[in-house]
């Protein structure tokens, strides 16, 4: 933002046009994936068009074009989420909580590295050679996932029927009606959307917190954010079997509240090794429940119906979470960052009230499938 000259509400813009575009893509990236059961294929299209974003981050510093390359880089995030969360789940129905942990380990293992590495490059290619260097790891993977599992996803695996790829049109707006009428898997769905609006705040706020008011070095802050990000590495996979053992709910109110107290506590921290600190526990408790609720949101929902059901999620959440940039850049520019981090304190705690108030059971039967809350 200082390279540009960007006041923080234009900065929270660029974070808003992320989660609209995300919006977006989101309409069509679940129906696709269900009528046609190409997961692995859309999977390797949303990376191609993520890495090409991003490598044009480094030819240009207009305004407008870097919104445009924001905007495909969110679509493309939405294009990623509803065929991976429902290839895991449906390869691996009675470890779900455990797969997609690992799946967010993995994740949250780019997000860790990332920051370090951009923060130490930033010194010396600077942001625009940073993201051309970002951008190459992403074509590589790319190629591998299209080699590797492109051959196996030839046949989706209901229960013990094998059906042929994809299903019918008017199946699909059957399952996807129930879906949305369903009050449990709405209710988790605004749920997570809250916990993500919390999500975006931390991520977009606590770089602008360490640079602006603690004054650190880039490469304290590229090491701080990825202390964040190892947190959840450590606390994912724990998360995650223990859902599967006794249950989602228990798990997810316990990081929300949690999430709630290091939020508030860490305003109180001055010191900026201590509050690396803070950062790391944040992290444990913040991305510990995120694959949990999409586990949760696997059980409710037939399997062939995975990729729809997580559209609606991650439609829920991106709508919800383009809010939060422009509400805290408002009030960074009107109070200050402090006060930022008090109001996503207090979107983690509403996060939790709807949690609560969520029917404890999880696993409906064949007969019921979508619909049964």
């Amino acid at each position: 933002s200082r390279d540009l000259g960007l006041t923080y509400a234009e900065a929270g813009i660029f974070v808003s046009i992320l989660h609209v575009s995300s919006v977006i893509a989101n309409f069509g990236s679940g129906l696709a994936v269900d009528l046609t059961g190409r997961r692995v294929l859309f999977q390797g299209l949303s990376l191609v068009i993520g890495a090409l974003a991003l490598f044009a981050f480094g030819f240009t510093k207009a305004y407008l074009v870097l919104c445009a390359m924001i905007a495909l880089i969110g679509g493309s995030n939405n294009l990623w989420h509803p065929p991976a969360i429902s290839y895991l789940s449906s390869v691996f129905p009675d470890n779900r909580g455990y797969v997609l942990s690992i799946h967010a380990t993995g994740a949250s293992l780019g997000d860790a590295v990332a920051p370090l590495a951009a923060g130490a490059l930033l010194a010396w290619i600077g942001w625009q050679g940073v993201a051309i260097v970002n951008a190459v790891p992403v074509f590589l993977f790319t190629l591998v996932l299209l080699v590797w599992l492109m051959p196996k996803d030839k046949v989706q695996k209901f229960g013990d029927v094998d059906r042929a790829r994809g299903m019918g049109v008017r199946e699909y707006l059957a399952g996807l009606g129930a879906i949305m009428r369903d009050k449990a898997v709405l209710g988790l769905s605004l749920a997570a959307g809250v916990r993500t609006m919390a999500q975006s705040g931390i991520l977009m706020f606590l770089p602008l917190y360490l640079a602006d008011v603690l004054g650190v070095e880039p490469m304290v802050l590229g090491t701080a954010v990825m202390a964040l990000h190892l947190g959840g590495m450590v606390a994912g996979p724990v998360a995650g079997v223990l859902s599967d053992r006794i249950g989602r709910k228990p798990i997810v109110t316990a990081g929300l509240a949690a999430t709630t107290i290091v939020i508030v506590g860490a305003t109180f921290v001055t010191n900026a090794v201590a509050y690396v600190a803070c950062i790391t526990l944040m992290g444990l408790t913040l991305y510990a429940v995120r694959p949990v609720f999409h586990s949760w949101l696997m059980d409710m929902v037939p399997a062939e119906m995975g990729g729809s059901a997580a559209s609606v999620m991650f439609g829920i959440q991106a709508v919800l979470a383009s809010l939060t940039p422009l509400i805290g850049g408002v009030i960074a520019d009107t109070w200050g960052l402090i006060e930022v981090f008090y109001f996503l304190a207090a979107l983690m705690l509403l996060a939790n009230l709807i949690v609560v108030l969520l029917p404890r059971v999880e696993e409906p039967t064949e007969e019921e499938g979508a619909g049964s809350g």
